[in-house]
């Protein structure tokens, strides 16, 4: 038989934290890939980068809760990644 723990336990899926993470990743990286060079910044990327912080301001609102102190800590460190690679991105263009 089967303990009855087991029926208990429920998964909810990927923290909502997490997936804010990739997709400030995702559209990061594709926005400098495509908008960044080494010489010129375009415009393109600044909506694209105010965009990505008004939904990130939208979506911790809205899952304030589950963000605890661990998961704040994750998203200062990413949002410091994503500026470090954005200028290794701009010293790497072609």
């Amino acid at each position: 038989m089967l303990p009855p723990e087991l029926y208990k336990r429920r998964h909810y899926g990927t923290p909502q934290s997490i997936l804010l993470l990739i997709a400030n990743f995702t559209v990061f990286t594709v926005s400098v890939s495509l908008f960044a060079s080494e010489k010129h910044v375009n415009s393109f990327f600044w909506v694209a980068m105010g965009l990505l912080a008004i939904y990130n301001f939208f979506n911790i609102r809205k899952d304030r809760e589950e963000y605890n102190r661990f998961r704040i800590i994750a998203y200062v460190l990413s949002i410091a990644i994503m500026i470090g690679l954005f200028f290794i991105f701009r010293a790497k263009a072609y």
